[in-house]
């Protein structure tokens, strides 16, 4: 008969910034959706000013190559495979990150966005993390129906945007509306924001969003 095991060990994480560290006064964290590699995924911000924002783009601990055995690479956050083991070593990875940042650069205030598959990713890590941000955006995803109760208070002190394109390929309006009420019933408190395009980022939404935060 065989028996799981873990193991703890050191590892090394990648990310990439776009804009001035020292210069900036908001800091954004983003996190890929499945499949990105962070380095593709950052370029969605590069429109912002890099003297004002600073972005920051972790990447998915888990790559594959998303066609075969060659080819273009992709990353992910986790599967259903070890979920727990995944989860515990990606919200250290993001902790250990935003920690060494703060820790070298001062910011007026620190926001966190979830793309897709890092929606869930985002939330998990606001929930069960060492950090708190003064404002989380879900974008183009759902929050995680597995969460526990406890820790919605956490949630609700930022300010909270659930944001998604009305021709998202994945979500239909109607769909967008019903995971919106959940949120809602919930208790947790999101402002909806809608575009006009699909699952993306969508500059005009996201400047929405840096305007009112």
């Amino acid at each position: 008969m065989s028996t799981e095991h873990h193991l703890t060990y050191q590892t090394k994480g990648r990310y990439y910034v776009h804009g001035d560290l020292n210069s900036s006064s908001k800091l954004f964290i983003v996190l890929h959706g499945y499949g990105y590699l962070a380095q593709y995924f950052i370029r969605k911000f590069h429109h912002l000013d890099s003297n004002e924002i600073a972005v920051v783009c972790p990447e998915a601990p888990h790559r594959f190559y998303q066609k075969g055995t060659n080819g273009r690479v992709g990353a992910s956050w986790m599967t259903k495979e070890d979920r727990l083991t995944d989860i515990e070593n990606y919200i250290s990875f993001l902790d250990t990150l935003l920690s060494s940042i703060q820790s070298k650069h001062q910011f007026e205030s620190v926001h966190l966005i979830g793309f897709s598959q890092g929606g869930a990713t985002a939330s998990r890590w606001l929930a069960y993390g060492q950090h708190q941000f003064d404002s989380f955006t879900l974008w183009a995803t759902v929050f995680p129906p597995d969460m526990e109760k406890e820790y919605h208070p956490k949630i609700n002190q930022s300010q909270n945007f659930f944001v998604f394109g009305t021709k998202d390929e994945y979500y239909s309006i109607e769909k967008v509306a019903e995971h919106f009420e959940e949120i809602e019933n919930k208790g947790l408190q999101f402002q909806m924001i809608n575009f006009e395009g699909g699952h993306d980022i969508d500059k005009t939404a996201l400047e929405q969003i840096i305007n009112e935060i």
